[in-house]
């Protein structure tokens, strides 16, 4: 469940929501908590998986001369 909301304050960059969104969760994940390794090593073990592909989606969407019209994909 993604936890931005309209009403937080904006971070004015893009994607801002989904990586928050995947900040948290990886900052929430027992390899972080429990076994201390770092953020890059859990997203290679394929934590947050879901999260850092609507992450890449997103900045990927920004390259795309279409999403003038349909808007970035994320939220």
């Amino acid at each position: 469940m993604p936890k931005y909301y309209e009403e937080k304050e904006e971070d004015g960059r893009a994607c801002a929501g989904v990586r928050e969104d995947l900040r948290e969760c990886l900052l929430e994940t027992p390899c972080i908590m429990q076994e201390g390794k770092s953020p890059r090593q859990c997203l290679k073990e394929g934590h947050c998986r879901n999260l850092q592909f609507l992450f890449f989606e997103c900045k990927r969407s920004m390259l795309d001369p279409r999403a003038r019209f349909r808007g970035r994909k994320g939220y």
